[in-house]
């Protein structure tokens, strides 16, 4: 069978061997790869497990003409987050054994300066995961007002000087592109801020963020990743900033928990009981020698749930 094709210049995928041993169990089922990008997953899952069917989402077009179906794999173009409506169709089953969700940014969106993710590279202020998305980050940038721009890079980016950064764009804007945006940033920030790590890399993260309303898009998806599985059935999402932990860690609590009520009532009377079974005690963390071969693996956090049958 013609192999699905992986591009690592495209990108690398990070924790390669921990997602394909977490997903073990579904050796002889379907999994969904939420987060196609250069395939890397998907190909490791399918060249492991022999008998797995893998069904590959991407909202970017260009991800998804790299590679082609195949009799195990379906790649469809779409938002991880319309998932639920996605099983049931073209041949998937309406409850499937793994879903994966790596929320990174591929290597190939931050390498190609059209694509505007880089504030290394001048290139124009676009940020979108899929093209078809409504707005961009130019439109961001050169209509909030400072307020807005404020609560954004504050918010989505955790940047301790998001207001004299929002300032600063306000008055030296309209901007066109990456690289007047981020020499901007780079300006607002105070000098000993900048002596670690990019002084722009917390805004681009934030108006990426906000671009594609990744958060909430994340939040809606969680809730809805659970009820997709079969008993046995894993997830397996990958973070790469606390914004994004933060929200599978509750999500998957949450369901590990199942009881509703309020904290003050000293019996449950909601009945609602967990499941799911949280694998990893905490967030996994790529090794020391995959950081130094692929340094933008360095920020990830990988958590792995189970589905338990009540």
């Amino acid at each position: 069978m013609t192999q699905p094709i992986s591009n690592e210049r495209y990108h690398r995928p990070v924790m390669v061997d921990e997602v394909t041993a977490w997903f073990a169990p579904a050796a002889t089922g379907w999994i969904i790869d939420g987060t196609y990008g250069g395939g890397g997953h998907s190909r490791a899952l399918l060249d492991t497990y022999h008998d797995v069917h893998v069904v590959g989402i991407d909202r970017d077009e260009d991800a998804l003409e790299r590679a082609s179906s195949t009799e195990r794999l379906a790649l469809i173009k779409a938002n991880y987050r319309d998932l639920a409506s996605i099983v049931g169709t073209r041949g998937i089953p309406d409850h499937v054994d793994g879903v994966l969700l790596d929320l990174g940014v591929s290597s190939h969106q931050l390498d190609t300066p059209d694509r505007g993710f880089s504030y290394h590279r001048a290139g124009p202020l676009d940020m979108r995961m899929g093209r078809d998305s409504d707005s961009d980050a130019a439109e961001i940038v050169n209509s909030a007002t400072v307020s807005e721009l404020t609560s954004i890079i504050s918010r989505y980016g955790e940047e301790r000087f998001a207001r004299r950064i929002a300032k600063a764009i306000v008055d030296e804007r309209p901007f066109a592109d990456t690289a007047s945006l981020a020499l901007c940033v780079a300006d607002a920030v105070p000098a000993p801020a900048r002596r670690t790590g990019h002084p722009a890399r917390k805004t681009f993260q934030a108006l990426r963020i906000a671009v594609n309303d990744e958060l909430a898009g994340l939040t809606d998806t969680m809730a809805a990743v659970f009820d997709l599985l079969n008993p046995g059935g894993r997830v397996v999402v990958m973070a790469y900033h606390s914004l994004e932990d933060r929200i599978v860690k509750r999500a998957m609590v949450e369901r590990a928990v199942g009881c509703v009520c309020p904290p003050d009532i000293p019996v449950c009377v909601c009945g609602a009981s967990p499941d799911l079974k949280i694998l990893t005690r905490k967030a996994v963390r790529p090794t020391s020698r995959e950081i130094e071969a692929n340094p933008r693996a360095r920020s990830a956090l990988l958590r792995v749930a189970e589905k338990v049958a009540t």
